[in-house]
């Protein structure tokens, strides 16, 4: 085994607490995230905003940190006419900013993955949460191994493929990946019961497929509701033996047609199932959409009383 590979082996031992949302968390700190690009608009516009929610995760104590480049694709960027290598550059800096804020905590470790969103937030339609697209298989491998490419070489560790709603686009970025097969990937999907992702598979053949590829450290659940953990890590644990990673959402929903949140996620009920889904056999735990500072730092609370 090479030293690249082992050193992917180990990337996230010892790891146990993610951090939060990103944009939500940006527009806490007055930044407008309404554009179709999202929190990409603010790599560009404020970069300071994204170290600063870096800073306020790391120090929440957060182990891991997510880039702000989830929503960053040459297809997104071509849709309002931005060229190529505008986007290659904004996954480059989400990356370099993540590092050098990470940097500045030499008395931690925070590892950096690199988000990289599903072909739906490309299209910026909600098509991420059924994953019924209109492309080819193709079309997904070449989506996704654009983004690989560049950030394999400006030297990402760990790539983080969030919110994947079907078996088939993970199995894009399976192939998508045969290139680098030193990289390190965790796969997260969203599920929209107890016992299937978005598009209807179900989680246990997702997490037994996707084992399989030599770059998998991780499987998971993200932007998911709370209440539905217990059930999809016992799904996770038992179709496969690597680490578990769930970010859920705060539990406030999404009216689309008000365009607003309803409901409550508070930070201290959110710290009290983190416990239970440690307990339920998560080995990391963090925050997605609508979760901040305060909800990691139940989490980083909850953590330490399980050690």
């Amino acid at each position: 085994m090479t030293e690249k590979a082992e050193k992917r082996d180990v990337i996230l031992r010892g790891i146990r607490v993610l951090d939060g949302g990103m944009a939500s968390e940006l527009e806490y700190l007055g930044a407008n995230i309404d554009g179709p690009l999202w929190s990409a608009h603010v790599l560009e516009d404020a970069p300071e905003r994204v170290v600063a929610v870096h800073r306020a995760y790391i120090e929440a104590g957060a182990q891991c940190i997510l880039t702000a480049s989830y929503q960053v694709s040459r297809m997104g960027y071509a849709e309002f006419g931005l060229a190529p290598g505008r986007a290659d550059a904004a996954l480059l800096r989400a990356l370099d900013l993540a590092r050098a804020t990470a940097a500045e905590y030499p008395q931690r470790r925070a590892v950096v993955a690199a988000s990289l969103g599903p072909y739906g937030a490309a299209l910026h339609n909600g098509a991420e949460y059924h994953g019924n697209y209109s492309c080819g298989f193709d079309e997904l491998i070449e989506f996704h191994r654009e983004r690989i490419r560049v950030l394999a070489d400006g030297g990402a560790d760990l790539l983080a493929f969030e919110t994947l709603p079907s078996l088939e686009e993970a199995e894009a970025i399976g192939e998508a990946l045969i290139p680098w097969p030193e990289l390190a990937a965790w796969f997260c999907f969203t599920c929209k019961d107890e016992r299937r992702v978005a598009h209807g598979e179900l989680l246990s053949a997702c997490a037994a497929a996707v084992a399989l590829f030599p770059h998998t450290v991780a499987l998971g659940v993200n932007c998911t509701q709370p209440a539905l953990m217990p059930a999809l890590i016992g799904e996770l644990r038992r179709a496969t033996d690597k680490p578990v990673v769930v970010y859920p959402n705060s539990g406030e929903g999404w009216d689309a047609a008000a365009r607003c949140w309803t409901g409550t996620g508070d930070a201290a009920s959110f710290g009290a199932r983190a416990a239970e889904w440690f307990s339920a056999g998560a080995q990391i735990v963090g925050g997605c959409c609508r979760t901040r500072p305060a909800h990691i730092l139940e989490v980083a609370q909850a953590a330490a009383r399980l050690h």
